[in-house]
């Protein structure tokens, strides 16, 4: 048979097995395509089978052996000048980074990918792909505006290219979709998440996974920190299943913690910690340790007296600027000073 033909239908067999969850019968089957790719010289054959090798070890956890095995291929494609390999190597390279919690090094290769793509032309699957990956970065870096942007663009592209590969573009279109109402969320407009749950292309998607987010974004709205961690409860396997939304909502947690303690303390200049605890409606533990943790952030200007348990707040320090003012002042002066001097000595 022709080493192309050969190639193909290789490729068809380990894309049939790659629709199944048995991913160490896929990483073994891999593993000896790899050997006998070698021994046929099937270069262009093996590098494909390594990167998909690379993507299964992402999705075991096995970062180390994914690094390893997509440094060497890099160095061996880049020589090749294959642009749309490069995409995608650097694509799993970034997702591998960002699961080790390496933000650098994940927007490195991010940045890779795509000024590899915009040399070629690229599938607009695979660049759906790399604008939901920039998303995922820029609401990492707090840029949810932007992460909003890149999730809409993913969207669309997943939403349109259900002709291509119908099952993989709803499941990533859903991803998005879930992602965007988080930005919205994050952004503080629990309310624009309705517009889009009920929009004709989002209720396409409804589901168990759109659901928990309208949950959420209603907790959000009413401020209610019992009916959030209740949602959260509620909703754990749609909500915690995915890293990003887990890690966003954790922080938002945090935010609606703080913000209702620093509302419940603005009456107050001496309470008993115990009375906070009972006002938040949270565990004695949990609420001491966020007291201590705001004190040392500067977000609450006070003092634990842990003795007698009790919180004792200070007022708002007002900051004297008179000395700093007089010092620029000074400074300013001494400048015009020299520059008159200068011009006065040229002049002479």
């Amino acid at each position: 048979m022709p080493k192309a033909k050969t190639a193909k239908i290789v490729r068809q067999l380990i894309d049939l097995l790659g629709k199944t969850t048995a991913f160490r019968l896929q990483i073994e089957m891999c593993q000896d395509c790899i050997e006998w790719c070698k021994e046929g010289k099937r270069t262009f054959l093996r590098q494909r089978v390594e990167t998909r090798l690379a993507g299964l070890y992402l999705q075991e956890s096995k970062y180390q052996d994914a690094l390893e095995l997509l440094t060497r291929l890099i160095s061996e494609v880049k020589k090749l000048d294959d642009k749309l390999l490069l995409v995608e190597i650097f694509l799993i390279e970034c997702r591998t980074h960002f699961a080790l919690q390496n933000i650098p090094k994940s927007k490195a290769a991010l940045t890779a990918s795509k000024t590899n793509a915009n040399a070629i032309h690229c599938p607009p699957l695979l660049q759906a792909e790399i604008d939901l990956l920039s998303g995922v970065v820029s609401a990492r870096e707090k840029d949810f505006r932007t992460a909003y942007s890149y999730f809409y663009e993913a969207f669309e592209a997943f939403n349109a290219g259900e002709k291509e590969d119908k099952a993989r573009s709803f499941v990533w279109a859903r991803r998005s979709m879930k992602y965007m109402l988080m930005t919205q969320i994050m952004l503080g407009r629990p309310d624009d998440t309705k517009s889009l749950i009920n929009s004709k292309t989002g209720l396409k998607y409804a589901g168990p996974q759109v659901d928990a987010m309208a949950a959420v974004a209603g907790a959000h709205k009413e401020r209610s920190l019992k009916k959030y961690e209740q949602v959260l409860s509620d909703h754990k396997a749609q909500l915690s299943e995915d890293p990003v939304v887990e890690y966003h909502l954790a922080d938002l947690n945090e935010t609606l913690l703080e913000q209702n303690i620093l509302r419940i303390l603005e009456p107050f200049s001496r309470v008993e910690i115990v009375h906070v605890a009972e006002l938040v409606e949270m565990p004695f533990p949990r609420t001491q340790a966020k007291l201590r943790e705001m004190i040392l952030d500067k977000k609450l200007l006070g003092t634990l007296d842990q003795g007698i348990g009790v919180l004792v707040v200070y007022d708002k320090e007002e900051v004297r600027t008179t000395y700093d003012n007089a010092l620029k002042t000074i400074k300013n002066t001494s400048e015009v000073m020299d520059t008159l001097y200068g011009i006065a000595k040229q002049v002479a």
